[in-house]
């Protein structure tokens, strides 16, 4: 029986994953964490032969949170399942050891094929993501994408403010001091060579990032 656990803050995302888990893959046992706490301690129960990661966990950085995992599991098969696009994100999780990325708005057909591929010691690297690293490769060249700048903190900072998420918030949701967020929001101001939020989500538009 293969073991999967599932990593993400969202139950609802949790319970039709699932499902969509038990009736594709037979004979599966499927558990599930929602921060790093959870997360780490399942894993004194036994061997997962595929973490689900989202890239968005409460009180931790989901990159080191990665990091963590595989210092205990070495050759853990992860793949990262965000609502974050591939462009930006998943070349900085691939470095960092995840088999895979793909998003929360992929067909199931993409999402099983994925899960088959990583289950079988492969990468999943989608069309758009090919593309990308292939275009990089014959240039030389960086993605064009401003947002590749950032670090993963930064995303994760940045991804907040675009929801909305005020500093007192994420203070709390990041574990962060206040000085600590303003000198992310700080960097990513200047990164990104915006002045307000307005101009960061016109350039995060601009770029498909919302």
């Amino acid at each position: 029986m293969k073991r999967f656990l599932l990593i993400d803050d969202h139950e609802i995302v949790k319970a039709g994953l699932k499902v969509f888990l038990e009736n594709e893959f037979p004979d599966i046992a499927v558990d599930d964490a929602c921060d790093r706490e959870s997360a780490l301690q399942k894993f004194g129960d036994g061997q997962y032969d595929l973490v689900l990661l989202d890239v968005n966990i409460p009180g931790t950085n989901s990159c080191k949170l990665l990091s963590e995992i595989l210092n205990i599991e070495p050759k853990i098969n992860i793949l990262i399942f965000s609502m974050n696009t591939e462009v930006v994100y998943a070349k900085k999780y691939l470095q960092l050891g995840a088999k895979g990325y793909i998003t929360k708005s992929a067909p199931v057909e993409e999402l099983s094929n994925a899960i088959d591929a990583v289950l079988q010691n492969k990468r999943y690297i989608n069309a758009a993501l090919k593309e990308l690293l292939v275009e990089d490769h014959l240039t030389g060249k960086a993605s064009t994408n401003p947002f590749v700048d950032l670090s993963p903190r930064e995303l994760e900072v940045f991804q907040r403010l675009m929801h909305g998420e005020t500093p007192v918030q994420m203070c709390s949701s990041l574990n962060l001091s206040s000085s600590t967020v303003a000198t992310y929001k700080a960097r990513i101001f200047e990164k990104l060579n915006c002045k307000n939020i307005l101009e960061l989500n016109l350039l995060a538009k601009l770029h498909d990032m919302i």
